[in-house]
């Protein structure tokens, strides 16, 4: 199951976090959820990446649950959080709203596990609080600066949507083999996107604002983020599907850079690391997770 649980972010947005597994029992003392997980396990929060919803996160959470108290974050503009057209998009908005949430969920020392984005915003948010964070998982996000011609190109990708789509079906086979970035066939492509579509009265479009996206991507795209990574003080594991955006060569930088870096790899996976290949993406992070139970 999945309960929602709403928290406050940064400049009060409100942001709908999804916890996976049976609720946690009431503290008696009334100081709040008591953590119905062994003694001395973490939390895991999880961030979906630019465009993503905590549902994509369902499969890792239910798995993560019967060990951790998992919780899935909608981030800002995303999901069924909040998308205030004035709202903040900025780095520090996202990082700020990730530290709301384990505050007010209780979730801290937290293993926080990011895909794309929220990989960023989790490394961020593990080097500004270390004291919040016990181990970090970063899916397939590079740490270079893409620069001003991929900001273009993600312009023209959402101006190429034949919105609105007429059935979902429609939104999976664009998404999945039509879709000119797409080199073959990708179902689990196609599933994922059909997964941020709610349906209007003219069709199907996506639950977010195309225009706040390419804002929240601006914030850093232009820029390197290599001081964030040194300054993560816990273990970290970096992975990477063979087919992904982030190359090798760049990927075993990061894990030299970050003072406890480790590193995995998903064959047979893209981006979606964690949607393309669910039982490869497990059997890589399993071994860190396990390693971060003892220390």
């Amino acid at each position: 199951m999945a309960r929602r649980i709403d928290v406050t972010g940064t400049g009060g947005v409100r942001l709908a976090a999804w916890e996976f597994g049976d609720p946690p029992k009431t503290d008696p003392a009334g100081s709040g959820p008591a953590r119905d997980m062994p003694d001395g396990s973490p939390g895991v929060l999880l961030l979906h990446g630019l465009m993503g919803r905590a549902s994509h996160w369902a499969s890792t959470a239910r798995w993560l649950s019967g060990r951790y108290r998992a919780v899935a974050l909608d981030q800002r503009g995303h999901g069924r959080s909040d998308k205030p057209p004035q709202a903040s998009f900025t780095r520090d908005a996202y990082v700020d709203d990730a530290e709301a949430a384990l505050e007010q969920l209780g979730l801290a020392p937290v293993v926080l596990i990011g895909h794309a984005m929220g990989a960023l915003t989790a490394w961020q948010l593990a080097a500004k609080r270390p004291d919040l964070v016990r181990g970090l998982i970063i899916c397939d996000m590079r740490a270079s600066a893409l620069g001003a011609a991929s900001q273009r190109e993600w312009d023209q990708w959402f101006q190429s949507w034949p919105l609105p789509f007429a059935t979902l079906a429609d939104v999976r086979k664009w998404f999945g083999e039509d879709d000119p970035w797409v080199e073959r066939p990708n179902p689990a492509r196609g599933e994922f996107y059909a997964e941020v579509m709610a349906e209007s009265p003219d069709g199907w479009r996506p639950v977010f604002d195309p225009e706040q996206m390419l804002r929240s991507r601006e914030t850093w795209v232009y820029d390197a983020h290599w001081e964030e990574l040194a300054q993560v003080r816990c273990p970290a594991l970096v992975v990477r599907g063979l087919d992904g955006e982030l190359g090798r060569a760049e990927a075993q930088e990061m894990v030299r850079v970050l003072p406890r870096g480790q590193y995995a790899e998903v064959a047979d996976a893209g981006h979606l690391v964690h949607y393309d290949q669910p039982e490869a993406w497990r059997a890589a992070i399993e071994p860190f997770l396990d390693a971060l139970s003892t220390d």
